[in-house]
Formats: structure tokens, C-alpha cells, sequence
């Protein structure tokens, strides 16, 4: 597949991005690929301090947010001066691996070697708490009538996960493939901005995963019209399915770890022990379902494995909707 931006280019734009002398880190570090306060910033700064606070890593793991491309600059900079560090840990998730799948890394899956996923996060659709709409008819009976009248976002340019999670549920609103492309989606590098705009009036609707924005339902500044998970969430029980409205549409975002292609056996099976140790613990448990994640582990090889596979399924899917030719 042809990838939009070369490795050059993008690794230029993350060394750029980095104080002038940095070296690598002899310390653990964790790279979160987007600005403060999205959901793989609380990947990493959530997961480095109880690797710390559990006793699993010896000293604190520095984070790091490298913005950019939906995580590609980040990607670049792994592959052109991190590949074979083994103190490095890159979050990522299933918006990494679409914008992988549509070429939008400056290579494939098969450049860093894939740690584990400790969690999924549940796409939800929102809109401020002043919003008329109430529920998923609400807002598609809307855009049928006027497509244009509506603005969507999320934290994934269009044709990323965030923005594909939407199309799904206008395909099972009966909204036509012509109807797609007119769709107004604007890309904000995170859920907290989206969510922030959407809330000074400069979007209707957001859609993104509960864990990033669970602080604004809380508050009652949002109204949920629903969460894309197979049952209601147990920390929100109150926010309704979109099976529940009759849209049978799911949306989950896993969140996990990779690290260089160049890293060692020893270095790989490390963290990925680490890894285990911390998400069989009590404080992850409890930290995953209070941010609204389902604990879910695949570590080592099956989540590499598991990884390639979803790859793969993005890009039938992001061509079945005519994402990409």
C-alpha cells in the first residue's frame, strides 16, 4: 500500500519537534502521540506511574507527547533513531492501527514489535448538555434531512477509526453511501478539544472514545446519546447502547503499547512481562474501569498477531465504505 508521507519527511518533522542534543533515554520512557489530556496520553501517564507505584519498573517513566499525523509522526521517530531502544514504550490503539491500515504511517505493522493491550476503550457519540438532540434518531433523522446542517468531529482525521465509527452508524441509520461524502467532520488532535469546541459552539456532535472525555459526562456539560459497546458501561450505566436504539453498531478502541522493530527477545519479553504483572494488579483494575475501559489483556505474540489481523480488517472495511480505493 502506498503510504501518504514518506519516512523522511515525517521523521524530520518529529526530530524537529525534539530539544536540540536530545538522546536517547537510558530511563523508561513512554511516548504519548498526541497533545496532553487525550486518551494515549492517559495510556501512557496512567500505566507509567503505577508501573512505578507497583514496584514493577525501579525508577518513574518519563512521558513524552509527540503530536502529529494521528501518531505517525511519533511512528517516523521510533523508526529513525529509537528502533532498537528497549526503555521505549509507544502508546497506541485501534486509531493507530486504521491510519496504519490506510497508509497513513510512513510503514506497516510489521515496523516495531507490538507489546500488549490492556484495555479497550468505548466509542461514544455526544453532544452538549443544551444539544436538541436526545437520541441517535434524533441526530441521523437530522442528517438525512440536511446533511450539511450538521458538524461532526472527533479526534481522527476523516476516514480515521473515530470517523469511521460514525459512518457505521449512518450506514445503519440508512444514510447512503452519496450521503457519506457530504458528511461535515472536522479533526481535532484529541477528545478534551473536541469536546471543547463542540462546547463553544463550534461543532454539534463528537465522536470519540468514553475514557478521554469521562471527565465532561460527570460534570453533566455533555449528554451521551450512546456508547458503542455490546452492553451498557459499568461506570456510566446510564448511558444507553446503540444496539438498545436499534442501530447494531459497535465501537471499541483498545488501548496498548508497542516498541521498536530493533528491540531484542529480552528486551521485548521484558515489557511484555511488565506489562502482565501491572494489568493482573489491582490498581490497574480498578484505574481501567473508573476511566470507563474494559480490562482486556493480549500480550507477546498473540497480540502481535491479534494486531496484523485488525490491520488487515480495517482496510477491507475502510474500502467497503469507500474510505480508500
Amino acid at each position: 500500500m502506498k503510504h501518504i508521507l514518506s519516512a523522511a519527511a515525517l521523521a524530520a518533522l518529529a526530530v524537529s519537534a525534539l530539544p536540540i542534543g536530545a538522546t536517547k533515554a537510558e530511563a523508561a520512557e513512554c511516548i504519548a502521540p498526541a497533545d496532553p489530556g487525550g486518551g494515549w496520553d492517559f495510556t501512557c501517564r496512567t500505566v507509567g506511574r503505577l508501573l512505578t507505584e507497583e514496584g514493577i519498573e525501579d525508577g518513574p517513566v518519563q512521558v513524552v507527547n509527540m503530536p502529529g499525523g494521528v501518531g505517525a509522526v511519533a511512528y517516523a521517530r521510533v523508526m529513525s533513531s529509537r528502533a532498537d531502544d528497549p526503555a521505549l514504550l509507544v502508546a497506541t490503539s485501534t486509531v493507530g492501527v486504521t491510519q496504519i491500515a490506510q497508509g497513513k504511517y510512513p510503514a506497516g505493522t510489521d515496523a516495531m514489535r507490538w507489546l500488549a493491550m490492556l484495555g479497550a476503550d468505548v466509542g461514544v457519540v455526544l453532544v452538549s448538555a443544551d444539544s436538541p438532540y436526545n437520541t441517535l434518531d434524533d441526530l441521523f433523522n437530522a442528517m438525512k434531512e440536511d446533511v450539511g446542517s450538521v458538524v461532526t468531529s472527533g479526534s481522527t482525521a476523516a476516514g480515521g477509526w473515530d470517523h469511521i465509527r460514525l459512518l457505521l452508524l449512518a450506514k445503519a441509520a440508512g444514510m447512503t453511501p452519496d450521503q457519506f461524502t457530504k458528511i461535515r467532520w472536522v479533526q481535532f488532535d484529541g477528545g478534551t478539544p473536541a469536546v471543547t469546541q463542540m462546547m463553544g459552539g463550534q461543532t454539534q456532535v463528537v465522536v470519540t472514545d468514553l475514557g478521554e472525555i469521562a471527565g465532561f459526562v460527570e460534570s453533566g456539560d455533555v449528554k451521551v446519546l450512546a456508547a458503542m459497546s455490546d452492553e451498557p458501561i459499568p461506570a456510566f450505566p446510564d448511558i444507553p447502547t446503540a444496539a438498545s436504539q436499534g442501530y447494531d453498531v459497535t465501537g471499541y478502541n483498545w488501548r496498548g503499547f508497542y516498541t521498536g522493530g530493533g528491540v531484542s527477545d529480552e528486551g521485548y519479553d521484558a515489557w511484555v512481562q511488565k506489562l502482565d504483572t501491572l494489568f493482573k494488579s489491582d490498581a490497574w483494575q480498578e484505574a481501567a474501569k473508573a476511566n470507563g475501559l474494559i480490562p482486556i489483556w493480549r500480550g507477546g505474540a498473540e497480540f502481535n498477531d491479534y494486531v496484523n489481523e485488525q490491520a488487515k480488517q480495517m482496510e477491507e472495511i475502510s474500502r467497503e465504505i469507500g474510505v480508500i480505493k
